[in-house]
């Protein structure tokens, strides 16, 4: 990638992710997508991987690590008190140029994973859904797993700004989203009962290293605060749960591990913000090989990022396909727009 691409992934990034999200990374952005160097620099993230949110986690990653250096006085996540971010970028600038070797490994072996556990906020009432439609339990697989965070989206409890809380009521994260538009999804009061968790990921994290651990604290913005705290809460809940999370390439490992359903659950494949790293003849290949499993079996299939950023949802059940866009979602899961035309609530 040269450096005029990777300038304006820096500003489309400022501009769609980093506005109303996080000031410090949209100016930061915009200050890198003219810095030659720095952008020499991101050269050597290999090929697929977001490169803002890689160089950001790298740069945070070392700053968590202790590396004293002026930078870390402007970050929430370092410090109590933040210097003022509009200053910050020539000490960024300096902190790429004195830890270049420390940063040139990090960009090129390290990888931008799902982290957001608020993202299941989305999940929920479709998962609902399906159960309802179906009545059978799910059977979870879910491709770039990262450390299996939303495979337990059933442990949580959520509150959508109704009044009422749904979900796993005596949870210990309590997950929230605005639900924007006219369009609102049924929302089940308790999760529907799941018979399997399966992930699979080119690099599983393990929340028992504390270094691995730390890498996904590194990706998430320094300025956001309760995403840290969430992300807490939900990795204690991994560690008290079964399940099966499998290293490797999950396109070539979806029919082996499909066939592992139980016979009374439906398959659900679901993947959030990983086909955004996939190249167009893979992400071909990922809807080819689920039609497949669809002709042997019921299943559906969740994702996004693939056609488009919306959230989509496709049901093969006697091997006829249908084709839903469900919702369009913000990255992190603060809002979504329900797009279903669906009646206003709660079930039981």
């Amino acid at each position: 990638m040269t450096q005029a691409e990777i300038a304006q992934r820096f500003q489309t990034f400022a501009e769609r992710e980093c506005r109303d999200s996080s000031p410090f990374y949209e100016y930061l952005s915009l200050e890198i997508a003219q810095t030659p160097a720095i952008l020499e620099l991101c050269r050597h993230a290999r090929d697929g991987q977001p490169i803002p949110n890689l160089l950001f986690g790298a740069v945070h990653y070392l700053l968590l690590k202790g590396i004293d250096h002026p930078l870390a006085a402007y970050y929430p996540s370092v410090t109590d008190q933040p210097k003022p971010f509009a200053e910050s970028f020539a000490d960024f600038e300096s902190f790429c140029q004195t830890y270049e070797t420390d940063l040139i490994p990090l960009l090129a072996q390290r990888l931008v994973q799902t982290n957001e556990v608020r993202r299941c906020t989305y999940l929920y009432p479709v998962f609902g859904q399906i159960h309802q439609q179906t009545n059978q339990p799910l059977a979870l697989l879910e491709i770039g797993t990262s450390a299996g965070l939303q495979l337990l989206f059933d442990q949580y409890a959520y509150d959508y700004g109704t009044g009422e809380t749904v979900g796993h009521p005596a949870s210990r994260l309590h997950l929230t989203s605005v639900i924007e538009g006219t369009g609102t999804p049924t929302l089940p009061k308790t999760p529907p009962p799941v018979t399997m968790r399966t992930g699979l990921d080119l690099n599983i994290v393990d929340l028992t290293d504390a270094d691995e651990q730390l890498w996904l604290k590194a990706l998430i913005w320094t300025e956001h605060r309760e995403r840290l705290e969430m992300f807490e809460a939900a990795a204690r809940y991994v560690d008290e749960s079964a399940l099966e999370l499998v290293e490797g390439d999950g396109i070539q490992l979806l029919k082996r591990y499909a066939t592992q359903t139980p016979d009374d659950s439906i398959l659900c494949i679901f993947h959030t913000h990983v086909a955004n790293q996939m190249p167009l003849a893979v992400k071909k290949e990922l809807l080819q090989v689920v039609e497949e499993i669809g002709q042997t079996r019921n299943l559906y299939h969740l994702y996004n990022n693939v056609q488009d950023r919306y959230l989509h949802l496709d049901a093969y059940i006697d091997g006829v396909l249908t084709e839903q866009t469900i919702a369009e979602t913000d990255g992190h899961g603060r809002w979504f727009k329900w797009l279903v035309e669906d009646s206003v609530t709660t079930s039981s």
